[in-house]
């Protein structure tokens, strides 16, 4: 029978992806949880005034306010969870019972012991559209609903005497649970179907977005990402930074590596030299990107100016150790790099072209003078130059 009833899910969605679309819809039943607490808090409030004032019943006022306070504090309460803390799936269960519970004692009391026969269709109107308020497995709910239609119907014959209303009242709820779970099934059939649509759609999205931003050979972010980013960094950045560190490298004689080793080798530097710029990236929380050919960018903000030399010499290190043979450079036997970096005050200028190429021409004066080295300079600080340690 479970078989049965959860056929559907796995050929429609498979396993893994109803699993992650149901933890999705999760968090959209917290917010029903709230919302449908204060809808019972409100109704059981205003509908405790009738036998108070009107039928001068205060046991059955007390039992509506009473409902009312418990669907007020679970409310609250789901609030404060959904604010706090992530809450997990067991969570939603709980309170969803308790909620179920509630109404039904509420219901129970209404359709069994005030009013028996005029207020059965006030519980099992609630009964009915609290189900459709969740998304939750379909057996859960078909327990839930069965359950309460068990006991409403257990009461309804020991507590009834007027047999000829309890078989109409058990037929109603038999009826409601039917119509209930049916909606219940084909509305958590469309919104899984709803839920998965927009799940791929996103992974889709998420896919075209890093064709378009992410170099595939290195797996650095691309120029295009650079810019956006260097844009952003301009005009975002913490009270506690005082500088932004453009830095612009490039590979020294790489077409002399590929002329004389290839263009697969030649994939295999840019690579390699990628490699160190990830690892620029996670260690130092720098910025890296490959802009075009042998050339790549790193970003970063610096609350001393004096700091750009960690970064730079952290770096160097980094291709000295990669040591990779290059036999047609000029200036070494192995794979070298050099880098221009331009240090500019932040606040002090919005123009990311004039940046970009003050750091290209740092960039040139670095080759200019020898290559393998690094070149830093800025408005507010004298040029000087890092050269590498030999090996």
């Amino acid at each position: 029978m479970q078989n049965f009833l959860y056929s559907w899910r796995f050929y429609s969605f498979g396993r893994e992806q109803y699993s992650e679309c149901m933890n999705k819809l999760f968090i959209n039943n917290l917010y029903n949880l709230r919302q449908s607490n204060t809808i019972v808090a409100i109704f059981a409030g205003i509908y405790s005034l009738v036998p108070i004032f009107f039928e001068k019943d205060l046991i059955s006022g007390a039992v509506c306010i009473g409902t009312a306070l418990i669907a007020l504090l679970l409310g609250l309460y789901t609030n404060y969870k959904m604010q706090v803390a992530i809450v997990d799936d067991k969570f939603v269960y709980i309170f969803t019972i308790l909620f179920y519970l509630n109404i039904m004692a509420f219901g129970i009391f209404l359709g069994i012991w005030s009013s028996s026969d005029k207020q059965v269709a006030v519980f099992l109107f609630f009964l009915t559209c609290s189900l459709l308020m969740f998304i939750n497995p379909l057996i859960f709910n078909i327990c839930l609903m069965l359950g309460a239609i068990g006991v409403f119907v257990t009461l309804t014959f020991v507590f009834k005497h007027d047999e000829k209303i309890a078989v109409y009242n058990t037929i109603d709820a038999v009826i409601a649970g039917v119509i209930g779970l049916y909606f219940t099934w084909q509305i958590t059939k469309l919104r899984l179907g709803l839920e998965l649509s927009t799940s791929l759609l996103e992974e889709e999205r998420n896919k075209y977005l890093n064709q378009s931003t992410i170099d595939e050979l290195t797996q650095l972010n691309n120029r295009r990402d650079f810019m956006q980013t260097f844009q952003r960094y301009l005009h975002n950045y913490r009270t506690y930074d005082d500088w932004l560190c453009v830095a612009i490298a490039d590979i020294d004689f790489f077409k002399n590596f590929n002329d004389h080793y290839g263009h697969p080798k030649g994939d295999e530097c840019l690579r390699g030299v990628g490699s160190v710029f990830a690892k620029v990236k996670e260690n130092m929380g720098v910025y890296t990107a490959r802009v075009g050919g042998e050339e790549f960018a790193m970003l970063w903000f610096e609350k001393d100016a004096a700091h750009v030399n960690d970064v730079v010499s952290y770096f160097s290190g980094l291709i000295r150790d990669l040591n990779m043979p290059h036999a047609k450079s000029k200036v070494s036997d192995h794979v070298t790099v050099s880098v221009g970096v331009y240090v500019e005050q932040l606040g002090e200028s919005s123009d990311v072209q004039t940046l970009y190429n003050l750091a290209d021409e740092a960039l040139y004066a670095a080759k200019e003078g020898g290559r393998n080295c690094a070149v830093i300079t800025g408005r507010k600080i004298d040029k000087y130059k890092i050269t590498p340690p030999a090996k």
